[in-house]
C-alpha cells in the first residue's frame, strides 16, 4: 500500500537470482449483424444450462452445473481486515468472520492498521499491542471460526508497513540501513584541516551509533552536471579513508580545479511500521537485504507467536503470510553492511570508487559522473540490492512459510528492485490498485507468475483517497475490470475495519478515516454500510470472475523483454500499449531472469509453450534509461538461443550498436555485437527503428493476436485455456484509473481464436447470474469464431469456446444464425428464437440452409416508469460509535431524481424501495416479453417483479430481462437501492466529512420498460 508521497531507491540482476526462482520456480454479445437502432439487449439466459468447464488440473473431470455458477471459497474475494493491534475481543472477531463468510466473502487478511487513531494510548500497547497475548486469542479465534466457515486467513508479517517485529533497535545489525553523506569544496591547491565531514542530516531518533565507512576526494566535472547532480571527473576519485585520524582529516587539493571531500556514514535509519506505536517494545524495521534482518522476523514469530495451537491452526487454514510494498525511507542510500562485498562478488569490480554516482540525499541523486557511465553503475548498484533482496528476504520468508504449511504473499516493489523476477519466486504476487500508475504495472507482475508456473496474481483493491464511505461499487468494478484484463486473478478488497476502539465515533473504527482531519481512504466496508444488504451478488461476481481467471493457464500474445524489471511506475511498453492493446494485442513483461526458469524453451513457435505460450518477444531500449538500446551480455546469448528454437522477435531501435546496462567488462561490448549481429541476421529476427512499424513486423513473422477487432477500441481481454475451453474475459475498460474522457460504449465484431481442434462453439457466461447461455449468433472461419461484443463503460462479458453441450446445453451442432437484421437472436427450448422490440419483418441467415423469413406484426411501445413510492430506511448515528438507529420515511415521486434533490432526504443514507404499478395491454400474449432499464442507478440494486426476486442484475448495465415475470394487466415492480453513508456522515459529523459535497445516490432513472416479441424461427 502507497498511502504517502513514496520514496523510490534502485534496481536488480539475474545471476543471484537463481537459486530463489528455481525454488519457486453479462454484457450483450451478438453475431457480426449490424447493430440495432435501440439499445443492445442483454443476452437472454435459457433455463436449465449447466456451468463451465474445469481448469487443465481437472483434466477429465467433466464440467458440473455449480463450477461457474457456485464459485468456491478459494475463489471468492478477501477482505483486508484491519485491527487495532491487539486490541480485539474473541467473540467479536468470530462475529466478524460470521458477517463476511455471510456476505459470500473467500477469506481475511488480519492487518494491524489503525491511521485515524491519533490518541495512540487508548490503544493500550503496552498489553494489546500486536504479537501481544490478546492479539494472539483474536487470531487463534479467527483461525477458528475460519475453519468452520470456510474462509482462509493470511497474517502480515508485522504491524502495519514495511516488515518490523519488536525488539529491533535501530543500531542492531537486523535493522534497516542507510547510507549518507557529507561533503565539503575545497578549491584548487587550498588544505582542508578538520572533521571529517558530518551527515547531511541528522540520525533519527533511537538511532546513536554511525561507522565512516570512507572518505574520498574528487574533481568537479562541470560537462557532467545535471539540473539537480554535481558532475564529477571518475578517473580523479582518490580514497582518503586511511589518512583519517581520530574523526579528522588534512587534505590539500592538487591544483586543477574546484575538489569536493565527500564523506559516507552507515547507520540504521530508524524507521518504524507506519503510525505505530504498535508494539511495546517498539518495532523497527528490518533490513531487507541481509539473512540478519529476515532471521529477525522468522526468529520473532518462533520464539513469541507461534504457540503450538497457533502452529497447528496455521498449518491447517493453509492461508499466507503477507509483506506491503517496501516502503523503506531513508535521508540516502538504503544500505546493508554486506553490500560491498556483494557487489564486487557479483560485477568483478570494488563498489567504493562508484559511490559518489550512487549516493542519494531525500531521494536525490547527488553526483554524477559522465552520463552513459553513470547509468551503468547505477544498474550494477541496484541489480545487485535486487538479487540480496530477492535472495535473503523474499526467497527465506517463502521457505520458512512452506515449513509452516502456509504461503507467502507481497507486493514486490517500492524500491527499483526487479519485481518481475520476485514475482516469480512469490507464491503470490500483488499490485494494488492505488499505486499502480496503469495495466503494465499488473503485466509486469503476471509475467513473473505465468514463466514460474504460479496462479495467482492478487490485487489489493478499491483503497481511494478521500473516499471514506463515499466509495461506489461502480467505481469498484470500473477500476477492476481493466485489473482482471492484466492478469489478476484475486481481490483482496481494501477493507473491512474491526468494529470499534476507544473514542470511536459512529459509524464505527476505520482504519484510515479520519485521515488527518479529513476523509480518509475508501472504504470500511461491513454490516455498517447499506450496501452490505446486497453484496452477496457482489462477491457472487467476483469470485466468478477469479473461477474463470484461474481456469488452466493464461496466454499472451507477446513477451515483453525487460532490461529494468522494477514496477509501479506506469512504463509501458511502447507500441503495446498504447497502439496494439486497442486492437486486441496483449503482452506481460519478462525480466533476464525469468530466461533461466525451466519455462524459458521453445516449442512450436512458442516461448514457454505448457505456460503463456508467447508467439514472440519484443525487445526495445531500456524506458528507465532514456530509451538506451541495452542489453547485458548474458541476456543477449538468452535471446539468440530462443530464437535459433524458432521464437519470432522484433526489435525496436539501435540493437545493431547496443550497450550493456552495466559497466562491461574487458571486450564484452564487441562480444554482445557480434551475439547482436547472429541474432539480427536470423530470418524469425526482425529489427525496425520506428514503433509505428512493430505491428507490420509481427504480421510480416506470421505473429496475430487471439482477439482481433478492426476497430481500435477500449476492449481488454484475457484468455484462459483448459483441456475443454477456452475462456475470454472481455471488459471496456480504462488502462489507468486517472485515465480521461470517460470510456465509451463499445460496439463491434471481435474475432476469437479457438486453440482446441474438434467441433466448437461460443458460450456466454454471466458473472452476475452464474448462468451459461449458447450463443446462437456468430461467424466462423478455421480457428476463427467472430461475433458482436456491446458493452458499456466498465462492463464484462465472458465468452467460452467448448464442445457442444459443454455447458449442458441440448442444443448439439445445430445451426446457427450468421446474419440477422433482429436485435437479436438465441436458442430457446432446443430450437431458434428471434427477438424483436420493433415490428417488422426479419431475415435470417443461418450456418446451414436457406434464409428464413420472419414477420413481427406488433409489439407494444416503451413505457415511461415516472411514478413510485418510496420507502427509506435512514440510518442515523445510535446511542453508541457502533449502534446505528433506524427512521423510516415516505416520498411519493411524479418523477425521479437523487435523494440530495429530494428535501426529505438530502441528507439522509441507507436502503430505499422504490415501488410503481404497470399494467400491460390486452394484446400482450405468451410471446411478449419486457427489459427493464433503469437509466442511473447509485449504488447497489435488487429488482423484483410481481413478488419474485430476479437474478442479480449487472451493476454497469441496469437492464433486466423481467419477460418471464410479467402478466397480462397490473404488475408490480420494485426496487431495492442501497447508497453510501456519506451524506448522512456530512451532517453527523461535520468536522471531518462536512467538506464533502453531497452525492447523487438512488434511483435517478429515466427507467423505462421496453417490450419484445419472441419467435420461433421456422
Amino acid at each position: 500500500m502507497r498511502e504517502h508521497n513514496e520514496r523510490r531507491d534502485g534496481m536488480s540482476r539475474r545471476q543471484v537470482l537463481a537459486a530463489g526462482l528455481g525454488a519457486g520456480a453479462a454484457a450483450a454479445v451478438t453475431s457480426a449483424a449490424p447493430a440495432a437502432a435501440l439499445p443492445a439487449p442483454p443476452v437472454p439466459t435459457a433455463p436449465g444450462t449447466a456451468s463451465a468447464a474445469p481448469s487443465a488440473a481437472a483434466s477429465g473431470v467433466a464440467p458440473g452445473a455449480a463450477w461457474f455458477a457456485e464459485p468456491p471459497r478459494s475463489v471468492r474475494p478477501k477482505f483486508r481486515w484491519w485491527w487495532p493491534d491487539g486490541l480485539v475481543d474473541p467473540d467479536e472477531i468470530a462475529r466478524e468472520i460470521d458477517q463476511i463468510a455471510d456476505a459470500g466473502f473467500g477469506g481475511v487478511e488480519i492487518a494491524a492498521v489503525h491511521h485515524s487513531v491519533k490518541d495512540k494510548p487508548v490503544l493500550e500497547t503496552a498489553t494489546h499491542g500486536w504479537g501481544s497475548g490478546p492479539w494472539r486469542n483474536g487470531v487463534e479465534a479467527a483461525l477458528r471460526r475460519a475453519a468452520r466457515r470456510g474462509l482462509t486467513v493470511d497474517l502480515t508479517l508485522g504491524p502495519s508497513w514495511p516488515t518490523a517485529v519488536p525488539g529491533v533497535t535501530p543500531d542492531d545489525e537486523a535493522a534497516v540501513r542507510e547510507l549518507v553523506h557529507g561533503r565539503v569544496a575545497v578549491a584548487a591547491g587550498a588544505t582542508y584541516t578538520g572533521p571529517v565531514p558530518a551527515p547531511a542530516h541528522p540520525a533519527a531518533g533511537g538511532v546513536t551509533r554511525r561507522r565512516l565507512l570512507a572518505v574520498q576526494a574528487a574533481r568537479v566535472e562541470a560537462a557532467h552536471s545535471t539540473r539537480k547532480e554535481t558532475g564529477l571527473d571518475p578517473a580523479s576519485v582518490r580514497d582518503l579513508t586511511a589518512t583519517v585520524t581520530d574523526g579528522t582529516l588534512t587534505w590539500t587539493a592538487p591544483g586543477d580545479g574546484e575538489w569536493v571531500l565527500i564523506s559516507y556514514w552507515e547507520r540504521g535509519s530508524g524507521q518504524q511500521p507506519e503510525s505505530g506505536p504498535h508494539t511495546s517494545p517498539a518495532a523497527h524495521v528490518v533490513d531487507h537485504f541481509s539473512p540478519e534482518g529476515t532471521a529477525a522476523v522468522t526468529d520473532y514469530w518462533e520464539r513469541h507467536l507461534l504457540t503450538p495451537t497457533l502452529r497447528a491452526l496455521l498449518k491447517a487454514a493453509g492461508g499466507a503470510f503477507f509483506e506491503d510494498s517496501v516502503e523503506l525511507e531513508t535521508d540516502g542510500l538504503v544500505w546493508t553492511p554486506k553490500l560491498p562485498e556483494a557487489f564486487e562478488r557479483h560485477t568483478g569490480r570494488p563498489l567504493l570508487p562508484y559511490l559518489p554516482a550512487l549516493v542519494l540525499d531525500d531521494s536525490n541523486q547527488v553526483f554524477a559522473f559522465e552520463a552513459q557511465q553513470t547509468r551503468q553503475i547505477r544498474h550494477d548498484f541496484w541489480e545487485t540490492v535486487s538479487g540480496l533482496f530477492n535472495r535473503h528476504h523474499v526467497t527465506a520468508l517463502r521457505d520458512w512459510a512452506h515449513s509452516l504449511g502456509m504461503e507467502l504473499r507481497a507486493q514486490p516493489y517500492g524500491l527499483q528492485t526487479d519485481a518481475v523476477a520476485t514475482a516469480a519466486i512469490l507464491d503470490i504476487a500483488e499490485g494494488e490498485s492505488l499505486g499502480f500508475k496503469n495495466l503494465d504495472d499488473y503485466r509486469c507482475l503476471a509475467g513473473g507468475r505465468d514463466m514460474a508456473g504460479h496462479t495467482v496474481l492478487s490485487c489489493e483493491a478499491g483503497a481511494y483517497n478521500g473516499s471514506a464511505y463515499s466509495t461506489t461499487w461502480d467505481r469498484f468494478l470500473r477500476t477492476m475490470g481493466g485489473a482482471y484484463a492484466a492478469g489478476v486473478n484475486q481481490t483482496v478488497v481494501h477493507g473491512f475495519s474491526y468494529a470499534t476502539v476507544p473514542g470511536a465515533a459512529w459509524p464505527g473504527f476505520a482504519a484510515f478515516s479520519p485521515y488527518n482531519g479529513a476523509p480518509g481512504y475508501g472504504e470500511s466496508w461491513g454490516p455498517r454500510q447499506p450496501t452490505w444488504e446486497h453484496m452477496t451478488d457482489i462477491a457472487g461476481y467476483l469470485g466468478r470472475v477469479h473461477r474463470v481467471l484461474r481456469a488452466g493457464v493464461a496466454r499472451a500474445d507477446v513477451a515483453v523483454f525487460r532490461q529494468t524489471g522494477y514496477t509501479a511506475t506506469g512504463i509501458g511498453a511502447s507500441w503495446f500499449t498504447a497502439t496494439g492493446v486497442p486492437l486486441g494485442w496483449t503482452h506481460q513483461f519478462l525480466s533476464g531472469p525469468l530466461l533461466d526458469l525451466p519455462s524459458a524453451t521453445v516449442r512450436g513457435g512458442r516461448l514457454a509453450p505448457d505456460g503463456p505460450a508467447y508467439k514472440a518477444l519484443f525487445v526495445e531500449g531500456d524506458f528507465f534509461y532514456s530509451g538506451t538500446p541495452t542489453l547485458a551480455l548474458a541476456d543477449a546469448r538468452k535471446l539468440l538461443a530462443l530464437a535459433r528454437e524458432g521464437l519470432p522477435v522484433v526489435l525496436l531501435g539501435a540493437f545493431d550498436a547496443a550497450l550493456t546496462p552495466g559497466v562491461p567488462g574487458a571486450g564484452e561490448p564487441e562480444e554482445l555485437r557480434a551475439v547482436l549481429a547472429r541474432l539480427l541476421a536470423l530470418p524469425n529476427v526482425t529489427r525496425v527503428t520506428d514503433k509505428t512499424a512493430v505491428g507490420d513486423a509481427l504480421t510480416g513473422l506470421g505473429v496475430t493476436p487471439d482477439v482481433r477487432h478492426a476497430t481500435a477500441s477500449t476492449l481488454l481481454n484475457a484468455h484462459r485455456v483448459t483441456d475443454q475451453a477456452d475462456f475470454y474475459y472481455l471488459c471496456n475498460g480504462k488502462h489507468a484509473e486517472t485515465v480521461k474522457p470517460p470510456v465509451a460504449a463499445v460496439d463491434h465484431d471481435v474475432t476469437l481464436r479457438r486453440t482446441r481442434g474438434g467441433t466448437t462453439v461460443p458460450y456466454l457466461l454471466d458473472p452476475w447470474t452464474g448462468e451459461a447461455v449458447r450463443l446462437a449468433r456468430y461467424t466462423e472461419d478455421g480457428d476463427d469464431i467472430t461475433l458482436r461484443v456491446r458493452l458499456r463503460p466498465g462492463q464484462v462479458t465472458i465468452v467460452a469456446l467448448g464442445r457442444p453441450g459443454l455447458f449442458g446445453d441440448r442444443h448439439g451442432n445445430r445451426p446457427h444464425v450468421v446474419s440477422t437484421d433482429a436485435d437479436e437472436v438465441l436458442f430457446d427450448g432446443g430450437r431458434l428464437a428471434l427477438r424483436t422490440t420493433v415490428a417488422g419483418t426479419f431475415t435470417t441467415g443461418l450456418s446451414r440452409g436457406r434464409p428464413v423469413s420472419t414477420a413481427v406484426r406488433s409489439v407494444p411501445a416503451p413505457i415511461a416508469l415516472d411514478s413510485w413510492h418510496l420507502d427509506v430506511d435512514d440510518r442515523l448515528p445510535g446511542a453508541t460509535a457502533t449502534r446505528t438507529d433506524h427512521v423510516r420515511r415516505t416520498v411519493a415521486l411524479d418523477a425521479l431524481q437523487p435523494w440530495s434533490k429530494i428535501p426529505a432526504l438530502a441528507d439522509s443514507a441507507g436502503l430505499g424501495r422504490y415501488r410503481t404499478t404497470v399494467a400491460l395491454p390486452a394484446g400482450w400474449t405468451a410471446a411478449h416479453g419486457a427489459y427493464l432499464d433503469l437509466g442511473q442507478v447509485s449504488d447497489t440494486f435488487r429488482v423484483t417483479v410481481n413478488g419474485t426476486r430476479l437474478a442479480p442484475v449487472d451493476r454497469l448495465r441496469p437492464v433486466a430481462d423481467v419477460g418471464p415475470y410479467l402478466r397480462r394487466g397490473r404488475n408490480v415492480i420494485e426496487v431495492e437501492v442501497a447508497t453510501p453513508l456519506i451524506n448522512r456522515l456530512r451532517v453527523a459529523r461535520p468536522e471531518v466529512f462536512g467538506t464533502v459535497a453531497r452525492q447523487d445516490h438512488g434511483l435517478l432513472g429515466p427507467v423505462r420498460l421496453v417490450p419484445y416479441a419472441q419467435v420461433t424461427l421456422d
